[in-house]
């Protein structure tokens, strides 16, 4: 499938790389980005071959340095509200894929493309990522569950700060603060993204999908994790991967878990 403004390829491991191909406009994320990068996710859910996901920018500056501005300047309230709206349910499609999706952040991740690193499973940042919320320097507010996702990650109190003086944080500052996973040198980006993925991608599909999903109950209103756990808890044993692990582990072999 052809792209207007990302880039798609699948390694020999596995690895669907989705690149947000904008480099002269630090990867700015518009409705046409978000939604190209939904369609890339959709393509490859049912794919044997893929193991896991990489989200990334195109370039060293940016990985996503905020919204297009340009495309929402003149909008009213319900316009506005619209926009919101629709990008939810794209942002929470990346958050609750059943594979592993990692962002590697490659320089700048503003607004909207701090939003989207956060619905991602995991963030590895390279030491010139930078990270903020600075909508309110627009006379805006995060609109694609950056309020929410910002406190389950790194606390309430730091994250109004962060969304009320729109301060940009480094790298260092994000791992400290639990908003990253990893920092690494720049050209160590994609390989530390890539070992991750190779060490779950060795671990039950299955269950890698179970703990995405009850994990994702403990923050959605009306679901009692601990049922939902109990839940996805027993569904697992009805499974194939089930068998396998645990003859795997009785016998002292290795498992081996099919794809797909």
């Amino acid at each position: 499938m052809t792209y207007q403004y990302i880039l798609t390829k699948i390694d020999d491991d596995g690895v669907l790389i989705i690149t947000i191909n904008r480099a002269d406009k630090l990867n700015a994320l518009n409705s046409t980005v978000l939604k190209e990068i939904a369609a890339a996710l959709k393509a490859h859910v049912d794919n044997a071959d893929v193991n896991g996901v990489i989200i990334t920018g195109a370039g060293k500056k940016a990985f996503a340095a905020g919204a297009d501005i340009s495309e929402f300047a003149n909008f009213d309230a319900a316009e506005g509200r619209d926009l919101s709206v629709s990008g939810i349910p794209i942002f929470k499609g990346v958050e609750t894929y059943p594979k592993p999706v990692i962002a590697a952040v490659n320089g700048y991740a503003l607004g909207g493309g701090c939003e989207l690193t956060m619905a991602c499973h995991l963030r590895v940042a390279s030491e010139n990522a930078r990270f903020g919320q600075p909508e309110v320097n627009l006379g805006l507010i995060p609109g694609y569950g950056g309020t929410q996702r910002l406190i389950q990650l790194i606390g309430k109190g730091k994250a109004l700060e962060l969304l009320m003086t729109a301060d940009l944080i480094k790298a260092p500052e994000a791992l400290q603060l639990g908003l990253v996973n990893y920092v690494v040198p720049f050209e160590e980006l994609m390989p530390k993204c890539k070992a991750i993925l190779a060490k779950i991608a060795t671990k039950s599909p299955v269950a890698i999908d179970k703990v995405i999903q009850a994990v994702d109950g403990y923050y959605t209103d009306g679901v009692d994790g601990l049922a939902n756990e109990a839940k996805l808890f027993g569904e697992c044993f009805g499974t194939d991967d089930f068998k396998e692990g645990t003859t795997a582990f009785l016998n002292k072999r290795k498992a081996e878990f099919k794809r797909g």
